[in-house]
């Protein structure tokens, strides 16, 4: 690698975004670099991300699941396995809700399945969104007890701000545990075993659980609940092989964007192994229908853009239960039969997404002016494709978005926000005008009278621009992990940066820049708006560059370019292939920074 940073002045009207770079802090790159042997470039990255040597070396490098903690830790665990085990002991009729997205589809799945092994015969539910709204409604539990009666219900990704439900079941006389990561907008109730980290461990915000999405959670609860079984020489608790139910836990925390790192970390990249060998016919039949060759590698967007979607499609305009029973299904013919299913719902849901999304932007364009902090669009939409719109508009806009469907009087839909802004914070000051919301800080559910909408749209811009304090949203950046000298992209530097994978929320993939490139034929078009060329690593090795949707924008040949790109291997046909992802370009030249330490460039 060189030993300077670009040093002619860089064009910015030819940059996408504002690139930054900033040099590691202190010698903790070196430190890494010595200790662990690592690639420079990947020790600047884990370095500047406060990673430590001992969490690489275990977490990072040689995650093991021996390092898990003790899941008795975390609060009311103990109180729920134990009610658990005594509905077990005695042959109670358990009744079991999940949310109907891919955290709680994933959540019934791995309850229902490690119940049915232990030898109960669970009776599993998911709201009917369309007709019973979002959550632990009266409309879907009343559902449930019409199929009574039940002693112990067990809620799944809802429940926490359920607090009238939860009464209405405890007064039907069911016991109640309620497993879930959401935040409170309320006192909770006390009619139930609530196992939130958001809620009981708040002096605990530096524990691997306070990040789990809910999948983790009943991870962390059947962890415990066959521990506490073995320990009494329950034969069917021993036989259990926890390690096979991590593909669902994968799936559930990729889907729901929760943090990548420490415990969420270790569970989803072994998860994404038992994903790649599973023997579970419904994910087989799942990965066949979306183009996953069998024992192929799984990564985390293959599960945000291709198997998610497909289980989303389902609870968005059908009924959730489905992927569930592809999921617990030892019927292979069953679980293709589903799987074709949801495929065929997915395109569905891409159409109807397709022109919700269209709509709305006409609509958000001519208000945007005026509402500089956040958006909200209300139209005649299906309440089934909101919340992936919200996040398109989002990004497009870069301020939080809200987009609402009418249902009758109501108008129900989805937010999405941008990093800085506690969605669940920024409503506060509207709840005196909402029928119902909650969610996590980057997406929220959101329900109103639609004589609100107005005042919405005003309250939410001025409470966004509040938190903001009153400032506009900044320049779109693109912070670089490391400068790279293309000789160095080698098959060990590639291996060792397949490593630091799963990458995701607050484990991001790293962009590396390569300075002074020089493209010696064209870049080709190809697909609706992508392009690829190729670069010389050495006299004989050549590297794939793809980029996607940016063939309005074609970097020039026999000019010396810096290029913005992310970086790995390729599987393809049972082979693998280095290649990489063109972010942005720009005129060799001086990077913006603001740190000194920018000068290193490894």
């Amino acid at each position: 690698m060189n030993n300077a940073a670009p040093d002619a002045s860089a064009s910015a009207a030819e940059s996408m975004f504002k690139w930054t770079y900033y040099g590691p802090p202190g010698d903790a790159a070196s430190q890494l670099e010595s200790a662990l042997k690592l690639h420079p470039a990947i020790a600047e990255t884990l370095a500047k991300r406060s990673i430590s040597t001992a969490e690489a070396a275990t977490l990072y490098l040689d995650p093991r699941l021996s390092y898990l903690g003790d899941p008795f830790l975390i609060a009311n665990i103990a109180p729920a396995i134990k009610r658990i085990a005594r509905a077990l002991e005695t042959g109670e009729r358990i009744a079991i809700m999940g949310d109907y997205d891919v955290d709680g589809v994933t959540s019934t799945t791995f309850l229902v399945d490690i119940l049915r092994a232990l030898g109960a015969v669970p009776c599993h539910y998911v709201p009917r969104r369309l007709e019973e709204g979002y959550g632990m409604s009266r409309a879907s539990i009343d559902r449930v007890l019409a199929d009574g009666p039940f002693s112990l219900f067990i809620a799944l990704d809802c429940g926490t701000n359920s607090v009238a439900e939860i009464q209405h079941l405890a007064q039907n006389g069911l016991d109640i545990i309620v497993i879930d990561h959401h935040r409170s907008k309320e006192p909770v109730s006390t009619e139930c075993i609530l196992v939130n980290p958001h809620v009981n461990d708040t002096g605990e915000k530096g524990a691997p659980w306070h990040v789990f999405c809910t999948v983790g959670l009943v991870f962390k609860v059947c962890h415990a609940l066959l521990k506490h079984l073995r320990a009494q020489g329950n034969k069917a608790a021993s036989a259990i092989v926890l390690r096979e139910y991590l593909d669902l836990v994968a799936m559930g925390t990729i889907a729901d964007l929760v943090p990548l790192k420490g415990e969420n970390r270790l569970l989803t990249k072994h998860g994404l192994r038992q994903l790649r060998q599973t023997t579970r016919d419904g994910l087989r039949s799942l990965k066949k229908i979306c183009g996953i060759v069998e024992n192929a590698p799984v990564f985390p967007v293959d599960i945000s853009f291709r198997l998610g979607p497909r289980i989303n499609a389902s609870g968005r305009l059908a009924d959730a239960l489905l992927p569930v029973e592809m999921l617990l299904t030892k019927d292979l013919s069953r679980s293709e039969e589903i799987a074709e299913a949801l495929n065929a719902m997915n395109r569905e849901r891409q159409n109807i997404e397709r022109k919700v999304s269209e709509e709305a932007l006409q609509q958000l364009e001519a208000i945007a002016s005026e509402m500089r902090h956040a958006l909200v669009a209300y139209g005649d939409w299906h309440p089934g494709v909101v919340g992936i719109v919200a996040g398109k508009l989002c990004r497009q806009f870069k301020r939080p978005c809200i987009v609402l469907g009418r249902e009758g009087r109501w108008g129900k839909g989805s937010g999405r926000s941008v990093a800085g802004i506690n969605l669940v914070e920024a409503l506060q000051p509207c709840a005196d005008i909402l029928e119902s919301w909650g969610g996590h800080p980057m997406a929220v559910g959101v329900t109103l009278d639609s004589t609100h909408v107005e005042a919405l749209r005003e309250r939410f811009n001025a409470s966004v621009g509040e938190i903001m304090g009153q400032g506009t949203f900044a320049e779109e950046t693109l912070e670089l992990s490391s400068w790279l000298d293309i000789s160095h992209v080698t098959e060990a530097f590639l291996d060792q940066l397949e490593q630091l994978q799963p990458f995701g929320e607050e484990n991001p993939e790293p962009v590396f820049g390569m300075a002074d490139i020089t493209l010696r034929t064209p870049p080709v078009p190809f697909g609706e708006s992508n392009y690829r060329f190729e670069i010389m690593l050495d006299s004989w090795r050549r590297l794939g560059v793809v980029a996607w949707r940016k063939a309005d924008r074609l970097p020039p040949t026999h000019i010396p370019l810096n290029l913005a790109v992310k970086l790995g291997w390729n599987y393809f046909n049972g082979r693998r292939y280095p290649q990489a992802e063109l972010l942005d370009w720009q005129s060799a030249g001086q990077i913006p920074s603001t740190d000194a330490a920018a000068t290193s460039r490894g």
